[in-house]
């Protein structure tokens, strides 16, 4: 009896050897449209589809495969009698290798110069049909959708025969394929015509496994593109741990403007400037807590020149990051063997969601991607802040979004000088901040002083204005926000409600 194998790819990576392969292995090739001539052209035997089914291809190709001759020939079950003898009475042949990759619709989904029609054009209709059915029969085919499958199948092929193991594995990469691709069309039909999301769908494919994740005892994987953003140009792979700051570092970075640094240590900032120059952002943001530093996140948003890149040579720092670098700054950075030379590839998207695992489900919000906003904002206190200040304002607002709450980050001239992070009372949080700020010599007179949010009691913004902070900024919002201004007021402070809380848990 003859073998067939059927042949339909979009992507044709590979296609000709493996073709040529499975030919030789005394399978008759069935392919579809410019499969078939690719395959003819390269002068190993093929017929096309519509050849094999004498029904033509139409409406400009939307309709190739389908039809009972091909659907039957994969479906039908070698080992169920019946099945058998309807495949006879039909002239329907077993069609054992299907081997079928998808329209590019992720790949065209978000380009802006393609037509919603000629996106729609990209959806297959046929593929996920052939691959699913394939998949459902198993037992008795194997299906390939990628080309790095090509070379084991193929090895395997030539011991003469395929494992139950081998077609297990096809069928389950083969599901995972189509879930795959029909949650990217599902995704973009709701957002394209504004529908109500009506489920969360999470379908991004193993990028790599880690080490190890937060702790040397857990698992952990990296799904989905994030070689999209980020590429290590030197050093040994990223960890969980790594990773999670890297993202928050270069979050903040991005949100500071242009020729910033933010350092980072177990997501919190505890290093942050704006400058003129990245070498003296760097410097600058050093001396916010050089302690800290050590063994953090460095990044910034701008080329890393060598004299940064000595800079940066003086202490241990586990990761490095920037848009680009010199040659000669990378050739200093590489002499630390312990450290990690990122290059961004990419500013963080913006209007992305926040998931994180609870019992039973998801917990799923938009990320936090609010601004400071002058013209929303409002000045609550006798003692007014004039415009020009609004910049170091909407500094230190930005350092505390990126801050565990409770957060008190307290800045001047783009710096920060102290963090209070991830504290159980605000009041302490703002104690941490001016005494991380006193144990580095900082001067505390007319600084800034943001909370992610309000203040329940004066006592925090007492012990601010005791220590020199002239100006609070803050959400408001509390029912003792008379009681806070009181305070502000007594103590000559200026103090901004923006209106926008920034908790971030």
């Amino acid at each position: 009896m003859k073998k067939f194998a059927l042949v339909s790819v979009s992507d044709k990576t590979d296609v000709i050897p493996f073709s040529k392969k499975i030919s030789e292995n005394n399978y008759t090739i069935l392919a579809t449209g410019k499969t078939a001539d690719l395959i003819i052209e390269n002068n190993i035997e093929c017929i096309k589809i519509q050849d094999y089914t004498s029904f033509p291809e139409i409406f400009d190709g939307r309709v190739k495969t389908l039809h009972p001759k091909i659907f039957g020939g994969i479906l039908f079950r070698r080992d169920n009698q019946n099945d058998i003898e309807q495949a006879k009475k039909n002239d329907i042949a077993p069609i054992d290798i299907v081997c079928v990759n998808l329209y590019p619709f992720p790949k065209v989904v978000d380009r802006e110069d393609f037509s919603i029609d000629k996106k729609i054009e990209n959806i297959d209709i046929g593929g996920p049909s052939l691959i699913r059915a394939a998949a459902k029969n198993y037992k008795h085919i194997s299906v390939l959708t990628n080309p790095r499958q090509y070379n084991d199948f193929l090895d395997e092929l030539e011991t003469g025969e395929i494992s139950i193991e081998t077609r297990e594995k096809l069928a389950a990469d083969a599901f995972s394929h189509t879930s795959y691709y029909d949650t990217i069309i599902a995704n973009y039909f709701e957002s394209e015509f504004n529908f109500p999301k009506s489920a969360i769908r999470l379908n991004y494919p193993l990028k790599e496994k880690l080490r190890y994740g937060e702790n040397p005892h857990q698992e952990a994987f990296i799904f989905g593109d994030f070689n999209k953003y980020f590429e290590c140009t030197f050093g040994k792979e990223l960890s969980y741990n790594n990773i999670v700051d890297l993202t928050a570092a270069v979050e903040l970075v991005y949100e500071l403007g242009n020729n910033s640094c933010a350092i980072i240590k177990h997501t919190n900032p505890c290093g942050a400037a704006k400058r003129d120059t990245i070498y003296d952002s760097y410097i600058t943001a050093l001396s916010s807590d050089p302690v800290s530093a050590f063994g953090g996140i460095v990044a910034f948003n701008n080329k890393v020149d060598i004299m940064t890149a000595e800079k940066l040579n003086e202490i241990f720092l586990e990761i490095v990051a920037a848009p680009d670098f010199d040659t000669d700054a990378i050739e200093v950075l590489q002499k630390k063997k312990n450290r990690r030379i990122i290059k961004i590839l990419s500013a963080p998207p913006y209007n992305k969601h926040s998931i994180k695992d609870i019992p039973g489900g998801l917990l799923v919000q938009d990320k936090d991607n609010s601004k400071f906003e002058i013209e929303k904002s409002e000045i609550v206190t006798e003692k007014k802040v004039n415009k020009t200040e609004y910049e170091n304002i909407s500094f230190a607002w930005a350092i505390c979004k990126h801050t565990k709450s409770n957060a008190i980050v307290i800045t001047k001239d783009k710096k920060i000088l102290g963090v209070g992070a991830g504290q159980t009372s605000r009041v302490d949080s703002a104690k941490i901040a001016i005494m991380k700020a006193k144990e580095f010599g900082h001067n505390l007179s007319n600084s800034i002083a943001a909370s992610d949010a309000f203040f329940p009691f004066p006592d925090g913004v007492i012990e601010l204005a005791n220590n020199g902070i002239t100006t609070i900024v803050q959400p408001g919002g509390s029912v003792r926000d008379e009681e806070v201004i009181v305070a502000a007021n007594k103590y000559n402070i200026s103090m901004i409600f923006t209106k926008i809380r920034n908790f971030k848990h």
